[in-house]
């Protein structure tokens, strides 16, 4: 079986989601319909805020050093991302080349390693992928400054996900909110809809928006991560904590009726092809990016009215005309059984090829400075607690960087992203590819059942 990365992990990420739930709530309540957009801090000027961050760690002087850091990111991700590494060079002296890399990105490290060319650090988005690259042999641990950081800066449950059999490997640098539904506001304001609290409110919410004359959702059904992130929201809420638990660790099988009863209920939505923007075909053409830009423009007549995704959605709408907190609005993923989800993500630095400029940027990714850089520029959360929730550029994403820090331990972490990454990360197999033709023909519950156990049974290898 493909084990975890530790007992303690293990049994941090299997808290009750509970407490999560209630703090987002809280202030999705509060912000997330209600708050404008920019509030003109000029985060997002070309400098981003590097020459004002104050610093809070003391890095070396690694004059003439150079580094290459590989990651799946594009668009804007990326480049508010260099904006990150530019202030280490500034401090440093150092050079870093970012490396673009495509999914699965472990088979895109296995390529440069095999070349000789091995990246000096990678942002790895599983934590499957995380225990895979230490198992080849590839993951160096992080050093003491780097552990000093995240002491002083990460819960202990966002520490853990980082380490394999105790040692430390991973920096969660990024974190994501997988739980919410954006909405063109115009549409539904439109169409006399509410924001939901139940899935049943969400398929009333949809069958009002689709009277008006609007397709109700986007589906970037693409890229197969966006259809487990439904999956596994909607299977969070409905079996509940501990059943998740189970599922991830394959400790039951895809088979169960828990699992019937999730893929009955996304049926509900996926199965009327007149709710999804293209219906299935069209869906399984959109990459995510165009998912959440075709929301967002055509003002009040875009191709769908919602589209479900994280926190990171912002940084697409940034491509339209509409601005966060009053074109575009979120609510939180509707609760299914009793309690709301909330499903977590992130990317962790892991250390390919270990040197003191490696170690050095680490420790700065760990730090609140690195962190603070990229939340003034949006789209972007971190779950370093000491990274002023003022940094983030609107009222939005400061309610979410408060409501993802006041969860502290609570949470769970994304499914698939636990999973092998050949069952749960890449492209055209597993669960991916599964959900894929799920979506294309939902009323075969049973194939898909029984297609997403076997592939998980040859990739956990139980």
């Amino acid at each position: 079986m493909h084990s975890r990365s530790n007992t303690t992990s293990r049994t941090r990420t299997r808290r009750a989601a509970r407490a999560a739930a209630a703090a987002l709530a809280g202030a999705l309540a509060f912000s997330l319909t209600a708050c404008g957009g920019d509030d003109g801090d000029g985060g997002n000027e070309t400098d981003g805020g590097a020459n004002e961050t104050a610093s809070t760690v003391t890095l070396p002087k690694l004059n003439g050093e150079t580094l290459e850091v590989a990651a799946v990111w594009t668009g804007p991700e990326q480049a508010n991302f260099k904006k990150v590494l530019q202030e280490f060079e500034k401090r440093t002296g150092a050079k870093v080349t970012f490396v673009p890399a495509q999914d699965p990105i472990i088979n895109f490290l296995g390529s440069k390693i095999a070349g000789g060319a091995p990246p000096d650090i990678a942002m790895l988005p599983q934590v499957g992928a995380i225990k895979q690259a230490v198992d080849k042999g590839w993951a160096k641990p992080v050093g003491a400054e780097a552990q000093e950081q995240l002491a002083k800066n990460y819960s202990q449950g966002w520490q853990d996900l980082g380490k394999v059999d105790g040692k430390q490997y991973g920096v969660y640098y990024k974190a994501a909110n997988k739980s919410l539904i954006w909405y063109n506001t115009q549409v539904l304001e439109n169409a006399g809809a509410e924001e939901p609290k139940t899935w049943d409110d969400l398929l009333t919410t949809a069958q009002t928006v689709y009277d008006s004359g609007v397709t109700p959702f986007s589906i970037g059904g693409a890229d197969g991560w966006t259809l487990t992130d439904w999956f596994e929201n909607v299977y969070l809420s409905q079996a509940g904590p501990e059943k998740y638990d189970q599922l991830a660790q394959h400790e039951i099988k895809w088979t169960d009726p828990s699992v019937t009863e999730a893929l009955t209920t996304l049926a509900e939505i996926w199965g009327k092809k007149d709710y999804i923007a293209g219906g299935a075909d069209g869906a399984l053409q959109t990459e995510f990016p165009a998912s959440v830009t075709q929301t967002f423009t055509g003002g009040d007549q875009p191709k769908a009215g919602m589209v479900f995704e994280g926190d990171f959605v912002q940084v697409n709408i940034a491509e339209t005309d509409a601005e966060v907190g009053t074109d575009a609005k979120v609510f939180a993923f509707p609760a299914v059984g009793d309690t709301a989800p909330v499903v977590s993500g992130g990317d962790a630095a892991v250390i390919l090829e270990d040197s003191k400029a490696a170690q050095a940027l680490a420790t700065f990714l760990a730090s609140p400075d690195a962190a603070t850089i990229q939340a003034e520029l949006g789209g972007y959360l971190s779950p370093n607690k000491n990274v002023d929730p003022s940094a983030y550029p609107n009222a939005v994403q400061q309610e979410m960087a408060k409501s993802l820090v006041a969860a502290g331990d609570d949470f769970r972490f994304d499914m698939s992203d636990q999973a092998p990454q050949a069952f749960g990360g890449t492209p055209g197999k597993g669960e991916w590819k599964a959900l894929q033709d799920f979506l294309k023909n939902p009323k075969d519950v049973k194939g898909t059942q029984e297609q997403l156990e076997a592939d998980a049974a040859a990739a956990y290898g139980n």
